[in-house]
């Protein structure tokens, strides 16, 4: 729609106009069409948007107000989730949330996903257009398996991570803080990756806290 944008650490600075249209196309054409992708593999899809119901409770992310309508879960109102689930649907949210005033908000995907995985105790799947965090050592291209806390804020600060994967990391860091049990970063061009990490077996790049010698 000719709008331009500008992202901070993988953020979208959201103006009313960035936050109608990210509104129109993810609460519309892209959660429909996600909702009929899994219907045609024989599922029953559900789309909602994180207004509905309140159902994401926001609060602007920078009160500085640089990042303009851009927000983060200060809420998840799961009643919405549970009645979908209860009935053997499969929500499909979309990630704009509300305040108190009403005031409409652009979560990041990820944050989002990481929220409701914290307050319903799931797993955190995050999907990316790479086969995970991937780094060029002795010019060979690698995809760590797993990465540390300590591993990946060392991997922001030398540049392996940026842009839209450090939000990714980050909430995956976050949801495992908050009690989410597993949190992977997952390829989307490859099906497999979700069906093999949900097997069980190594996928993606699996993110880990580490406390007192060990992994948790």
């Amino acid at each position: 729609m000719e709008i331009k944008t500008k992202f901070v650490n993988g953020l979208r600075v959201t103006t009313q106009e960035v936050l109608n249209v990210a509104e129109m196309v993810m609460s519309g054409s892209v959660n429909k069409k996600i909702v009929t992708n899994i219907q045609k593999q024989g599922g029953f899809g559900f789309g909602l948007s994180g207004v509905d119901g309140k159902l994401l409770e926001a609060q602007p992310v920078d009160h500085s107000g640089e990042l303009g309508f851009v927000g983060e879960v200060a809420n998840v109102n799961t009643i919405w989730i549970e009645a979908v689930m209860q009935e053997g649907a499969i929500p499909v949210i979309s990630p704009i949330g509300v305040d108190a005033t009403g005031q409409q908000y652009n979560i990041n995907g990820d944050m989002a996903a990481a929220g409701v995985a914290e307050v319903m105790g799931g797993k955190l799947a995050l999907i990316s257009d790479i086969p995970g965090v991937m780094e060029t050592i002795e010019e060979q291209k690698i995809i760590h398996s797993t990465l540390t806390s300590e591993q990946i804020e060392q991997k922001i600060d030398s540049g392996v991570i940026y842009g839209g994967m450090i939000p990714k990391v980050r909430s995956a860091l976050k949801s495992l803080e908050g009690g989410v049990a597993e949190a992977v970063i997952l390829n989307g061009f490859a099906p497999n990756d979700l069906k093999d990490y949900v097997e069980g077996k190594s996928a993606g790049t699996k993110v880990m806290l580490e406390k007192e010698g060990t992994y948790v």
